[in-house]
């Protein structure tokens, strides 16, 4: 299924650029529409997470196939994409709760904090789309460890 790592890709653009349009919401003072929006980000942001873990369990990953001498430089960025991504969907998650639960005083505290993080962590994740699909062709598709480690 060589479309599924467009589509996730596609998935993580739309709530990037989701979240900023509800950031825009909030900034302009329109809460319902901001609620509305950052509802669809996290779908969206949902819809990548389903289609990536379900490639991952059923595919595997796909290795860096570009030149031998950028390799280190491709992991040291997909660990920096990884822990990013990461750190954005536990922010993600607990802004999200902070919101559902009415503590808007904490959620208008971390909700910035989270969608900068989201912001980089979707910006890494293109380009380590572009590096693995576009710029050059994938390597071996294989597990995840074997992937981010190279070996």
């Amino acid at each position: 299924m060589a479309i599924l790592p467009t589509i996730s890709t596609f998935f993580i653009f739309l709530s990037a650029v989701l979240v900023a349009v509800g950031w825009r919401f909030i900034v302009t003072d329109r809460p319902k529409a901001h609620k509305k929006t950052m509802v669809a980000a996290a779908i969206s942001a949902l819809f990548f997470f389903i289609i990536y873990m379900s490639r991952t369990i059923f595919t595997g990953n796909t290795s860096f196939g570009g030149p031998e001498e950028l390799k280190i430089y491709y992991t040291i960025f997909l660990i920096f994409h990884i822990f990013l991504a990461t750190t954005g969907a536990i922010f993600g998650v607990v802004t999200l709760y902070l919101a559902f639960k009415r503590k808007i005083t904490k959620h208008r505290k971390i909700g910035p904090i989270t969608a900068i993080i989201w912001f980089g962590s979707a910006v890494t994740g293109i380009a380590v789309y572009f590096l693995l699909y576009v710029l050059f062709d994938g390597g071996q598709t294989t597990s995840l460890i074997k992937a981010i480690l190279g070996t």
